[in-house]
């Protein structure tokens, strides 16, 4: 049977390490105006990827055209990420020229 060392005997310490979490960056996603996708469809996408209301996305979308970009939502990078490439993907499924970018807040 092979011998296990005696846990008491050993003379190792254990100490407690204090770890620091940060917060993770956050990053902005921004809609870019163009001349060919519609304001109803801009309205459409901040409502169905970005979870706004109908008037934050109003809103929103009047930035956009009025400015020519407007913030759709602050989030971490992966998310941010994502829901960009969902949004464009989604205008160029509706054959729309939609920019959407992402930049560190």
């Amino acid at each position: 049977m092979p011998e296990f060392p005696d846990i008491e005997t050993e003379g190792d310490v254990l100490t407690e390490s204090e770890t620091k979490l940060e917060k993770p960056k956050l990053f902005k996603v921004i809609l870019h105006n163009d001349d060919f996708t519609t304001m109803e469809f801009v309205v459409f996408i901040l409502k169905q990827i970005f979870m706004r209301t109908d008037a934050e996305a109003f809103t929103i979308m009047l930035k956009v055209h009025n400015e020519g970009i407007g913030i759709a939502g602050v989030y971490t990078y992966e998310i941010a990420q994502m829901k960009a490439e969902k949004a464009m993907n989604l205008s160029r499924a509706h054959e729309y020229p939609l920019l959407c970018t992402v930049e560190e807040e």
